[in-house]
């Protein structure tokens, strides 16, 4: 067991170890706009998902506790499904307008 964690150790290290072999010379500069905007879209998709989870959730509850209260309680639940889904897709357009 303790050979085959070293193996796996040696071998984690050798692949981030091979960019040093890689060939020097003049790089192209690093586009951090588009790093940047793919960390934001990430963190955005993210946020959307725990919010729709967290919405769908308690919307089912809530009808589960009053089934009479059932095309409010699902108004409001699509209302804000789509209030929630539109911070990716604002995201994405920022993305797209910044990102050339």
């Amino acid at each position: 067991m303790r050979n085959l964690s070293k193996l796996f150790l040696v071998l984690s290290a050798l692949c981030f170890a091979m960019p040093a072999f890689a060939q020097g010379g003049a790089s192209a500069p690093v586009n951090w706009v588009a790093i940047a905007g793919g960390f934001s879209m990430a963190i955005a998709s993210a946020v959307c998902g725990l919010a729709q989870g967290k919405a769908t959730a308690a919307a089912a509850e809530a009808m589960a506790r009053n089934p009479a209260a059932r095309p409010g309680i699902q108004f409001a639940l699509i209302l804000g499904l789509a209030l929630i889904e539109s911070l990716a897709l604002y995201t994405l357009v920022i993305i797209f307008a910044k990102v050339k």
